[in-house]
């Protein structure tokens, strides 16, 4: 090949290439304290699923602080897409506002703050509670008991979380945490009568803390000896389904604040098991590296 063909061929790479260059570049500088956020940013929060109650919190956020009329926006993604973005600007220092939840593996990768949250339009600290279908109790004794005894830590839900972020598929990394966790397995499971092959069905909705609860509540109910179905679906259908006996349970209530509206429509057709996990918040993060970013306040 002569010389001129291959600079031409180089040249056609280059070009063919520069869209993709520039797609792996965000644009955004290194986060500077001197200069106000959200010109650095776009005057954009980035955050999860349109129809989660997070989503509806933080629109609320924005209202209640001045953020709107100061033109912040929320840009809804997926959770996967937001963490990705996270991910991808830390390592670049640049500034980034996110919706967040405790717990979250995120939390345990990142150095990041939750931003103080003065008006407390997000509430304060949540519980997440089981909620099963009526007639469970009466249809499936065994189930019900395992499912009203479940309850866990923070803690002990990160770790599950990470082995999933780790590259573990959920069902092994729930599998995993049970048999080094003995001692709470038998609690949970002591004197409930085994089944063979009975079916249940679980509906989730897809954030990394309620796959990694979904799973370890179904491998429960496997060692039981039912056969477990999880469905992922979004937040309100997640509620009709145990509402209209489509699915028999699901681990993924956040109350009083996140879940309030959907608990608020169905509660009457539901039965809510309590409390599967304590202090569980929900709020704005950003990196810990933007020191002078502690307060919503600080946004404006």
């Amino acid at each position: 090949m002569h010389t001129w063909q291959k600079i031409c061929g180089v040249a056609v790479v280059l070009l063919l290439l520069l869209p993709l260059m520039a797609g792996c570049n965000t644009g955004v500088a290194p986060y500077d304290p001197d200069k106000p956020l959200g010109r650095q940013i776009n005057y954009t929060i980035t955050g999860i699923d349109a129809g989660s109650g997070e989503m509806a919190a933080t629109e609320r956020v924005l209202k209640q602080y001045g953020l709107t009329e100061r033109n912040w926006q929320l840009q809804a993604s997926s959770t996967a897409a937001m963490t990705a973005q996270l991910g991808r600007m830390i390592a670049n220092r640049q500034p980034i506002v996110v919706t967040g939840w405790q717990p979250h593996w995120m939390f345990t990768k990142y150095d990041l703050k939750f931003l103080k949250d003065p008006k407390n339009v997000y509430g304060s600290e949540e519980d997440i509670h089981t909620i099963c279908r009526q007639g469970l109790r009466a249809d499936e004794p065994s189930a019900y008991t395992v499912l009203d005894r479940f309850y866990w830590t923070p803690a002990q839900m990160s770790d599950v979380m990470m082995r999933v972020n780790k590259g573990a598929s959920p069902a092994k990394a729930a599998d995993k945490w049970l048999a080094r966790h003995p001692k709470q397995v038998q609690q949970w499971l002591s004197g409930v009568p085994r089944v063979h092959g009975r079916k249940l069905k679980m509906t989730y909705v897809a954030w990394d803390s309620e796959i990694a609860s979904s799973n370890v509540a179904a491998a429960l109910l496997r060692k039981v000896g039912y056969k477990v179905v999880l469905q992922s679906m979004e937040m309100q259908p997640m509620w009709a389904s145990i509402a209209t006996k489509a699915a028999d349970a699901m681990t993924c209530a956040w109350l009083p604040n996140t879940s309030s509206k959907y608990y608020h429509d169905y509660r009457s057709q539901v039965v809510d098991l309590g409390v599967n996990l304590r202090g569980a918040q929900v709020g704005l993060a950003v990196p810990k590296y933007m020191r002078d970013i502690d307060s919503i306040n600080d946004l404006r």
